[in-house]
């Protein structure tokens, strides 16, 4: 079938340019209807329903949030730079045991050209009450420059999470100081580039006990001769959609190379893309990467979402170096053999099997990819057949991740999206620049159905989204959302789901051949009626990083039978849990280290006000 796949999608690439002048800068499917709800708004932008229950409420003016805003150049979005939007982190950067939140920030023209003080990320300390205060500045991590993705990973193996933060121009490599600050140490390590890099990862791919870094890169851009209509390098055709004239790009434009660095335990990490096989020759619009194992084989595989142009799976030959399998797997393109504006990568077992699936986002008139991992790096499009796709295509959707949100033990889908084009309000085409998130039910492995977003819920919050993070943030068992957006407040949406499953998190830590922050892990917990896998991974969603702990929810089991802990080394270590609603610290070799349970004593006052 992947075979007939890659066939097809061979003689469709041959005739992109004829698509690509159809269709405008952005690969996408045929046009689409117009979708409107009961108050004929576009279903972007509505189809809220009174009284269904509320599964995630907007706190992000209570947590304190709101005092920061994203900034990504000019409200018409008049050059593809100012599109893009940021990412946003989740990490325990302190190590109290809270998740903090990181969030991206873009600049304007004006700042650039030092008309303007530039816009900086903010860093926001988790107050263990259900508040947030912004110490991006104490700590050292404003970056002040355009700024796109995030990635979390402990590069020197000293227990303190690091961040590395993607830009257009020179990004940045922040070495946690244990104290409360962070030092850019990018360009002693050599990591900080000088291109436009959008969504990094982290992941350990040769086995050494020591994080690597991969960096997707994605447009070839000059400041000072932006891509517009009548450029010498621009075809006027590239510069519209749906026959409306929009911003040029990103096919049309050239498109900037990949780049693998290597950890060399110094500090300091080598460049062995083209050695190792992953320098995108092709040059493609590369917008996120994950380093993930989805062949089982304790080796971790290399994904890359790529814009209008066909996705990269590359598979770890543990030698050092990879194999293109894009269109072998099927990851390539989707099940019509067409390669789709692929925006965010979501990696979990759904189907808890064993094996993780993917989901991809893209560009609007166009559906969401959920792919079905067969084994043996063998993928299969099922978006259609799990009841994904014919809701999703008038969304333009981003941020992605699998996640339970009501712990029943089968993970959910959770899509964050908006539009690029500004442009698209003032036409009948069923969508809109700023959309509501959708969440779709695991119906126990036999497809997905689209929960209900209940009016005035976080479900319903209409944002031009981009950049989305899953973790627990209040230590309470229940996944929440953090949202990035461009230019506007970040967005937290705070699960309110009813309580009555039971759940697990486990915190790991490698042993002296593993990272010590476990990424590339996988982990096999088992109760009475389930077995589910989940996986330790930096970066991914769209340029974003998750809560690095695993979460299980139990369903009805009120017990734990086994944990299976497949630790990066290659040790299989199999550990018993004592208790459940809790979060458990797991190091390699040692077993279970500590435990936290937030929720044993009384809320405070501001925490049961933030809820």
């Amino acid at each position: 079938m992947n075979l007939l796949i890659s066939i097809a999608a061979c003689v469709l690439l041959s005739a992109t340019p004829l698509l690509a002048q159809q269709i405008g800068g952005s690969s996408t499917g045929s046009v689409h209807a117009p979708v409107h709800d009961a108050e004929n708004r576009p279903i972007t932008a509505g189809g809220f329903v009174a009284n269904a229950p509320v599964v995630f409420r907007d706190v992000s003016a209570q947590a304190g949030l709101t005092s920061w805003r994203q900034a990504d150049g000019t409200a018409d979005m008049k050059y593809i730079l100012e599109s893009l939007g940021s990412g946003v982190a989740l990490l325990d950067y302190d190590n109290d045991g809270w998740l903090d939140i990181y969030l991206v920030s873009g600049l304007t023209y004006d700042a650039v050209n030092g008309k303007t003080a530039p816009e900086h990320a903010a860093l926001f300390h988790n107050n263990h009450d259900g508040t947030f205060t912004d110490v991006a500045a104490r700590a050292g991590v404003t970056n002040d420059r355009w700024g796109v993705g995030v990635a979390v990973g402990d590069y020197d193996n000293d227990g303190w999470p690091d961040l590395y933060v993607t830009n257009f121009g020179k990004n940045r490599l922040y070495h946690n100081n244990h104290n409360g600050t962070f030092t850019d140490v990018a360009e002693h390590a050599g990591v900080a580039l000088d291109s436009w890099s959008t969504g990094p990862t982290f992941g350990d791919y040769d086995g050494d006990g020591r994080l690597d870094l991969f960096v997707p890169g994605y447009v070839h851009y000059d400041l000072n001769h932006p891509p517009v209509p009548g450029s010498k390098n621009v075809v006027s055709n590239f510069c519209q959609f749906r026959g409306i004239d929009v911003f040029c790009g990103p096919r049309g434009l050239q498109g900037e190379h990949d780049h693998l660095f290597h950890n060399n335990g110094d500090g300091t990490f080598t460049d062995v893309s083209v050695k190792a096989g992953v320098s995108d020759p092709n040059a493609y619009y590369g917008l996120t990467a994950v380093f993930a194992d989805l062949n089982d084989d304790g080796k971790p595989e290399l994904l890359v979402a790529d814009d209008s142009t066909p996705n990269y799976l590359y598979r770890n030959k543990g030698d050092g170096t990879f194999e293109d399998v894009s269109f072998e797997s099927g990851y390539a393109v989707n099940g019509d053999g067409r390669e789709t504006a692929t925006m965010g990568i979501g990696v979990g077992d759904y189907l808890n099997n064993g094996r993780p699936g993917l989901f991809d986002t893209d560009f609007s008139d166009d559906y969401k990819v959920l792919y079905r991992n067969e084994g043996n790096l063998d993928f299969t499009d099922v978006s259609y057949d799990s009841g994904i796709a014919k809701q999703t295509i008038p969304f333009l959707s981003w941020g992605t991740g699998f996640l339970d949100y009501d712990n029943d033990g089968w993970k959910d889908i959770f899509i964050a999206s908006g539009h690029v084009y500004p442009q698209v309000d003032k036409q009948d085409w069923g969508t809109s620049y700023a959309e509501r998130p959708l969440l779709f039910h695991n119906q126990k492995g036999n497809g997905f159905d689209l929960v209900a977003a209940a009016s005035g819920s976080g479900l319903a919050a209409v944002l031009p989204a981009r950049g989305a993070a899953f973790g627990d943030l209040f230590n309470d068992g229940r996944i929440d959302v953090v949202l990035n957006s461009v230019n506007h407040t970040p967005t937290l949406l705070r699960n309110m789901s009813e309580g009555k499953h039971s759940w697990v998190e486990l915190k790991l830590i490698g042993g002296p051949k593993s990272p010590r922050d476990a990424v590339g892990a996988a982990v096999y917990l088992t109760t009475e009626k389930l077995r589910q896998r989940a996986d330790v991974i930096s970066g991914g969603s769209f340029a974003s990083s998750n809560d690095p702990r695993l979460h299980f929810g139990l369903g009805d089991a009120t017990t734990v039978d086994e944990v299976e802990i497949h630790w990066p080394s290659g040790a299989v270590e199999k550990i018993k849990l004592p208790k459940v609603d809790r979060i458990f610290t797991v190091e390699e070799g040692k077993g279970v280290v500590g435990e936290l349970c937030a929720t044993c004593a009384k809320l405070s006052p501001e925490t049961a006000a933030v809820r």
